[in-house]
């Protein structure tokens, strides 16, 4: 069905909505207010904002905090757990790590109390052996109580689960047959990996997230079907794919970090049509500042994250670093004269103090207003008319120019040094400390903030240019537009490769595709190709890192051929040398886990439908005066949008457009490239 295309990313401050209409290929963008608690608000009002009719729409993808704000506020479901007898307190033990590794004390409560942490009667043997069946009366006693008791979702968490099943889902088919709705995780259908912490506390995080999520997306889907909708609504996955409501409301563990991810997507798809392979890119939004690095065309996956301390998420997910930073985080001194930003933030309400709506501390938001670099008649989001630069300047004023002994002007400067420099920090974690050169890169800066600091990073981490897109502040709403369809499978294998049953691991790839290819048959999304890959995790014996071990698998008629024994070695001595630099002699190879990733390739639009099909010179269309360094500077102001292909915009200038400021610094140039792109470098000499 040909219509519109909606990508939807609801972020701490706002809420971004992207528009592309698939007959013309025209697009148009929103951003909205973020309504708390309930974010539906936000979401309904952005498209409303765009499309009057939703029988228009054929496709809404979303991008979702609502399962990170759940894990990070500490707001989902009451959740039962029932465990094997003798551990009732792996969550609460963790890997005995500490939240800070020196202190010699910290807190930590998992999202289960002890009180509904139940043990019964079973075992299974690592090896899958069954020493102990599983006592279905005291499973069905204590899923009663934990009913009773309150309890809006259930675990089961059985040990060495992934080896063999059977214990578990017998189980869960006994608790099931009694639990009021569907709110029921069990960890070898969540994870089937070994290490028994982490796939406990990812099963029991997706049980706690169960009701809060599948609700909302609920409410969502209800609302739009409502309004005439009958197209597809699917939602961003931690990994960078999207995935069906169904299966986000079983699987919302896998929403964690949605909304950033598909920013990134969104970036490397942005940078490779502009010619750009590696980037480094630079989400700022209102609440924070989210940085990744694509290498050759690829994003950087994780097993395994930590949503909070002791909050361990065992699922492919991109890598992305999170600091305090965004627009709306909160300038403070502390008791040693330091000044800080972050990681409290304003939000979208109260907001900066420019919005007017309560808030007397100062953010990053304000010291821009205060230096003339946001126009405080056009604030984004269409929530306010007019920013308080008066109000604005009083609290930096306060709060930071007061204690520090320094003038407004020089306070507004000092936040934002201390800001890039925290910003620059984090560039620096994902590039240099992993042995990328960053200036080999190009930062691709997005959200509702980051085009302001574009130059600032150039100049602070030696990056040679910036790729402002199109719409920074909706690019993880475009993101959602172009991801692909993913799913993802994990199974341990635990075995030496001399020992290996190659008709068993050909069993396990055959699985997880014949799964992965269901759940796109059952999408009703056209795909251009779909793609399976595997990778096994391997290490010597003795090791306890593995190493991830790319297989080259020959497959006909839908059908798995399982590599040899001597490939895998051959690939796993590869894949080791690579990232070791040397090999063992006489090391044994051992195979952990088989991954698989099953995926849908969705049709991609041309970006050069984005840029703007005019000629002619850029106009400023009016100026002002902007604050850099220690003195004020008159800076051409120019509508971004309206600015032709091949234009060249020399610093100081600021780019205005719907959803964010563009800044162009003294000393730095941007040019227009043929997909509306704006590139910023150091100007040329002479």
């Amino acid at each position: 069905m040909t219509g519109r295309m909606i990508g939807v990313d609801v972020g701490g401050t706002f809420t971004d909505v992207f528009v592309l209409n698939e007959a013309d290929g025209s697009a148009s963008v929103a951003k909205v207010p973020t309504t708390r608690p309930d974010q539906s608000g936000g979401f309904l009002d952005g498209i409303g904002r765009e499309v009057d009719d939703l029988s228009e729409i054929s496709v809404v993808v979303h991008g979702t905090t609502a399962g990170t704000n759940a894990l990070l506020e500490r707001k989902g479901a009451r959740t039962g757990v029932i465990c094997t007898a003798g551990l009732r307190d792996v969550l609460e033990m963790r890997r005995r790590d500490r939240p800070r590794t020196w202190g010699l004390r910290g807190d930590f409560e998992p999202v289960v109390d002890r009180r509904d942490r139940l043990e019964v009667p079973e075992r299974t043997l690592a090896d899958g052996t069954i020493r102990t069946p599983v006592d279905l009366v005291a499973v069905r006693r204590a899923a009663e109580h934990l009913r009773e008791q309150g309890c809006k979702a259930i675990a089961i968490l059985f040990a060495n689960a992934y080896a063999n099943p059977e214990n578990e889902a017998a189980a869960v088919a006994a608790v099931r047959e009694i639990w009021p709705n569907p709110h029921v995780s069990a960890s070898s259908e969540i994870l089937p990996e070994i290490r028994e912490f982490e796939r406990f506390s990812t099963t029991a995080l997706n049980a706690y997230l169960q009701p809060e999520v599948s609700g909302y997306l609920t409410r969502l889907e209800n609302a739009l079907q409502s309004g005439g909708f009958d197209g597809e609504f699917m939602v961003v996955q931690s990994n960078g794919g999207v995935m069906g409501v169904d299966t986000a409301s079983r699987l919302p563990v896998r929403t964690a970090l949605s909304g950033p991810a598909a920013g990134v997507i969104a970036a490397g798809y942005i940078a490779q049509s502009a010619g750009f392979d590696n980037v480094i890119t630079g989400d700022m939004g209102g609440t924070s500042f989210d940085v990744s690095l694509i290498s050759q065309g690829q994003t950087m996956l994780s097993a395994q994250t930590s949503i909070d301390f002791g909050m361990v998420v065992r699922n492919p997910m991109i890598e992305i670093t999170t600091i305090g930073a965004g627009g709306g985080s909160i300038a403070w001194v502390d008791k040693g004269g330091l000044l800080n930003i972050g990681p409290e933030s304003a939000g979208s309400n109260p907001g900066p103090v420019a919005y007017g709506l309560g808030n007397d501390r100062p953010t990053v938001t304000d010291a821009n207003v205060v230096l003339g670099r946001i126009d405080p008649n056009n604030p984004i989001g269409g929530k306010l008319e007019r920013l308080d630069v008066e109000a604005a300047g009083k609290a930096i004023d306060v709060h930071v120019g007061e204690p520090l002994g320094l003038s407004r002007l020089q306070a507004a400067e000092a936040i934002l040094r201390v800001a890039n420099s925290r910003m620059a920090g984090a560039i620096r974690l994902v590039s240099i400390e992993r042995g990328f050169d960053p200036k080999r890169f190009a930062f691709m800066p997005f959200g509702g903030g980051g085009a302001l600091h574009a130059g600032a990073m150039l100049a602070e981490v030696g990056i040679a240019r910036a790729i402002i897109p199109r719409y920074p502040g909706v690019t993880s709403a475009l993101g959602c537009v172009i991801a692909d369809m993913r799913q993802d499978f994990v199974q341990t294998i635990n075995t030496l490769v001399t020992q290996l049953d190659k008709a068993a691991l050909g069993a396990f790839m055959q699985e997880h595709v014949d799964q992965g290819m269901a759940l796109l048959d059952a999408s009703r999304t056209t795909f251009d190709k779909r793609e399976i890959s595997f990778e096994l995790d391997m290490a010597y014996v003795g090791q306890t890192h593995t190493v991830p071990v790319p297989l080259t698998v020959t497959m006909t008629n839908g059908k798995v051929t399982a590599p040899s024994k001597t490939d895998i070695e051959q690939a796993f001595d590869t894949a080791y040398n690579a990232t070791y630099g040397r090999l063992l002699k006489n090391g044994v190879r051992r195979i952990l886990n088989l991954r698989s990733a099953v995926t849908g390739k969705r049709p991609k639009f041309d970006l050069s439908s984005l840029a703007p099909a005019i000629e002619g010179r850029a106009t400023p269309s009016s100026t002002r005066k902007v604050h850099f360094g220690a003195a004020w500077h008159d800076t051409a102001i120019y509508d971004r949008l309206s600015l032709p292909v091949g234009a060249v915009i020399k610093g100081p200038a600021i780019l205005t457009q719907p959803d964010t400021t563009v800044l162009i610094e003294p000393d730095f140039q941007g040019r227009v490239d043929s997909f509306g792109n704006t590139i910023i470098e150091p100007q040329e000499e002479g």
